[in-house]
C-alpha cells in the first residue's frame, strides 16, 4: 500500500468519525466544529484526488461560510440542552430501514467487481474556465441559494429578537 492510499483511508476514517460524532453531540456547537473538521478532511480528500479547485471551494464556501453561519444561528437562538431522548423512538425504525438499504447497496457493488476494469480517464479543466461556466450557466442558482442564506440569517436575526420580548410589554394589548 502506497502512502497515497494510507492517507486516503485515514482522511476517510477522519470525515466518518467526525461527522459521526457531530451527528450524536446534543451541544450544537460542538456538533458544528466537528462538522467543520469532518469538511477539512473532505477538502483535504480533494486535494489528494487531484481537485485544489475543489478543496479550495470546500473551505471557503462550506468549512469557512456556510459552518460559521450556522454557528452565528446556534448562538443567536440559545437553544438549552434538550430533555428528551437524542432520537425518538419512531425515528429509530426509519433510520435503520435506510442503513440497512445502504448495507445491502455496498455488498452489491463489493460483489459485482465495480465495473469493466477499465479505468477513468481524467477530466482536466483550469480554474477560470469552471468559474466562467459556474458564473455564465448557472448564475441564477447560486443567486436564489445566497438570497436563501440571507433570508435564513435574517430569520434568526428575528428570531433572536423576539425571544426577548416579555408578555404584556411596549405596544401589546393584554386582556
Amino acid at each position: 500500500m502506497t502512502i497515497l492510499s494510507t492517507l486516503f483511508y485515514l482522511l476517510s476514517a477522519l470525515i466518518l468519525a467526525s461527522t459521526a460524532v457531530a451527528v450524536t453531540r446534543r451541544n450544537l456547537v460542538h456538533a458544528v466544529i466537528y462538522l467543520v473538521i469532518s469538511f477539512f478532511g473532505s477538502a483535504l480528500l480533494f486535494y489528494l484526488l487531484g481537485a485544489p479547485l475543489l478543496a479550495a471551494l470546500e473551505v471557503i464556501i462550506y468549512a469557512g461560510a456556510i459552518m460559521i453561519l450556522f454557528l452565528f444561528i446556534v448562538m443567536m437562538l440559545r437553544m438549552e440542552g434538550v430533555e428528551e431522548r437524542l432520537f425518538p423512538l419512531k425515528q429509530w425504525l426509519p433510520a435503520v430501514g435506510v442503513c440497512f438499504l445502504y448495507a445491502v447497496v455496498l455488498v452489491m457493488l463489493l460483489i459485482s467487481g465495480g465495473g469493466d476494469g477499465e479505468p477513468m480517464t481524467a477530466a482536466s479543466v483550469e480554474p477560470k474556465v469552471f468559474g466562467q461556466f459556474l458564473f455564465q450557466r448557472h448564475w441564477l442558482a447560486i443567486e436564489i441559494v445566497s438570497l436563501l442564506l440571507l433570508i435564513a440569517l435574517v430569520g434568526v436575526l428575528r428570531l433572536g429578537k423576539d425571544t426577548g420580548k416579555k408578555p404584556g410589554g411596549e405596544g401589546e394589548v393584554t386582556p
